[in-house]
């Protein structure tokens, strides 16, 4: 690049000014990019200080570096090899389309090259990974798994038949000793209790025999004899 072709590209990024439409920073629904203002109180329209500038003549770049790329190439949009035809490498670079898929991007991108052209948004395209040969091991390593698991299920009913088994002589032992005294104490406690009803009978009968004579005081018709 040519030494007044960057003076010149240094000279509009110093002179570059950001145009921004009015209300932007206020509302949150208003882009940053410029819409010329028509209101009829509008104080941007009206040049009023610090409401910001209006694009004017004087804004503009240098005419040789106008619509150049900051690398100091012009540059075209590319979307085959037919398009790389008649372009200069020594003031034209090429921008390859985002249409254009991996595929076709590496051929496009391998023939820019080749033709002495710079490519803006050269790219790296990595190879897909074939996924077909991991298929079959993954079902290997599934069969693998469903063997193992397979012994597993023959040791839990061996396990529940030990278990079964030994609940079995505990409840021979519970019975076996709840048997041998439950008998006697139960006959020795109503051989005490007999007595003690016996003797418990007696006053009863006392009771009985002291109210007969007060029952001899009333006549059968309830009427006084007269003395």
């Amino acid at each position: 690049m040519a030494t007044e072709v960057k003076r010149l590209i240094r000279v509009r990024v110093d002179k570059g000014a950001s145009f921004k439409r009015d209300g932007y920073g206020k509302k949150r629904q208003l882009s940053d990019s410029w819409r010329k203002p028509r209101g009829q109180h509008n104080k941007q329209r009206e040049q009023k200080k610090a409401k910001g500038a209006l694009p004017k003549p004087g804004f503009g770049s240098p005419i040789a570096v106008r619509g150049m790329h900051p690398s100091g190439f012009f540059e075209v949009l590319v979307s085959s090899v037919k398009d790389l035809e008649g372009m200069d490498p020594k003031t034209q670079a090429v921008r390859i389309s985002a249409t254009v898929g991996d595929r076709k991007r590496v051929a496009l991108q391998d023939a820019a090259i080749t033709a002495g052209l710079k490519v803006l948004n050269a790219r790296t395209v990595k190879p897909k990974a074939k996924k077909a040969p991991a298929k079959p091991e993954a079902k290997d390593e599934g069969k693998q798994k469903k063997e193992e698991k397979k012994p597993s299920k023959s040791k839990a009913p061996a396990k529940k038949e030990a278990a079964k088994a030994k609940p079995a002589p505990k409840a021979e032992e519970k019975k076996t000793p709840a048997k041998k005294p439950a008998t006697k104490p139960k006959a020795d406690a109503e051989e005490k209790k007999a007595p003690a009803g016996k003797t418990a009978a007696k006053p009863k009968a006392e009771k009985t025999a002291g109210v007969k004579p007060a029952a001899k005081k009333s006549t059968k018709s309830g009427v006084k004899k007269n003395e």
